[in-house]
């Protein structure tokens, strides 16, 4: 257990509908749904760690500080299992962010891909060797974008320019002066008592300007083979993981398409009561992360394929980023469609699901396409 405690008074708060992220800053915690939206302010604890040791660490800690409403536990977690959560001195409630009709003007950015596109098509074939050797049956290959820009970064106007481009969108501090801002689609879990959702997503196609090409991807996905047995194979992971905890799993025999700006995507919404109500959002997570759907399967398989063939650090990205009270409810995204904010830079990063008959050249274009959520946000126009 790592913990660092501020001794500041917490409170907790419920505001009216608002623009909660007028009143975002540099110390500032913020997760957005359709529903409501969750402000924090400054530190009273940190808790580091590994996911696994997080929902003990959790529970011993928020029930000493003083709260009602509960206090809550807000931030990310990497891909590798790494937790950076605050706790911190102020939280408020208030109603869903809708997007502004004025954005800030951003700075004019240098981007250069890591890897380069001969790179990432050579690890796309490597991992199809191993599938094909029956090594692997997914593995799931990331890339990144630096940007970089003379300006310094203003992290609140880069996230009031992704408001309403996902159903999650987030604002949370990291180590070393940086910050996580994205808009995910995908919900890893969330827990309200003893209900609990997830909405897996897996299988996608990039959308088009034309409304009449744009709906034939949409069907073309639906009846895709290729898509519908990678779906399948992140259901069947995410339902064995959550059935050992739950006295009713309603699972949806066939997927539906789930539309964000920029892709289409298979999904499958998730709802199942607890068997045990003790059992928190974390520990929910802990037993899901990684889903196939930012791995692949078998997981240790795909990790180690993952680990020789990605050139890059996914850090926070393909982890999870949401919060937790003392209750053990809470609401944990997928941190895709993200990015990594330091002083003059930005790190954006994408991935693409590598199954038996990918093309290498197709996932690379998902992968641009997956970017292009947030570049076309932060005005950015690059050649991917």
């Amino acid at each position: 257990m790592a913990l660092t405690t501020l001794r500041r008074p917490l409170h907790i708060t419920t505001a009216p509908t608002a623009p909660l992220i007028d009143r975002y800053g540099v110390e500032s915690g913020l997760f957005s749904t359709s529903r409501r939206t969750l402000l924090t302010q400054g530190r009273r604890t940190l808790i580091t760690g590994r996911l696994a040791t997080l929902p003990h660490q959790v529970a011993t800690t928020l029930p000493h500080h003083e709260a009602a409403p509960p206090a809550i536990a807000v931030g990310a977690i990497t891909f590798n299992g790494e937790a950076h959560l605050i706790v911190p001195d102020t939280a408020e409630w208030a109603g869903p962010l809708t997007a502004p009709a004025i954005q800030r003007p951003h700075p004019a950015w240098q981007v250069r891909p890591v890897p380069d596109e001969s790179t990432y098509l050579a690890a796309v074939r490597a991992a199809l060797h191993r599938i094909g050797d029956g090594t692997l049956t997914k593995a799931v290959l990331a890339r990144s974008l630096e940007l970089t820009a003379d300006a310094r970064t203003d992290p609140r106007a880069l996230l009031t320019a992704l408001v309403g481009r996902g159903a999650y969108l987030f604002g949370v501090p990291l180590p070393g002066e940086r910050t996580l801002i994205g808009a995910s689609p995908e919900l890893l879990i969330s827990r309200r008592g003893r209900e609990i959702v997830t909405h897996p997503l897996a299988g996608s196609a990039a959308r088009h300007t034309d409304a009449a090409t744009d709906l034939d991807r949409a069907r073309n996905l639906r009846h895709s083979a290729k898509d519908l047995r990678e779906h399948r194979l992140v259901v069947d992971d995410v339902v064995a993981a959550l059935r050992p905890y739950c006295s009713t799993l309603n699972v949806p025999r066939e997927p539906t398409l789930v539309a964000t700006s920029t892709m289409w995507h298979l999904g499958t919404k998730i709802a199942g009561q607890l068997t045990d109500p003790a059992i928190s959002s974390l520990t929910l997570a802990a037993a899901l992360h990684p889903t196939p759907a930012v791995c692949g399967t078998p997981s240790a398989e795909a990790r180690t394929a993952i680990s020789d063939l990605e050139e890059i650090d996914r850090g926070f990205y393909a982890g999870l980023v949401g919060w937790e009270d003392a209750a053990g409810d809470g609401e944990w995204a997928v941190t895709i469609r993200c990015a990594e904010v330091g002083p003059h830079m930005l790190r954006l990063f994408a991935g693409a699901g590598i199954v038996d008959g990918s093309i290498p050249e197709h996932e690379l274009a998902e992968t641009s396409a997956k970017f292009r959520t947030l570049l076309r946000a932060f005005g950015v126009s690059a050649s991917l």
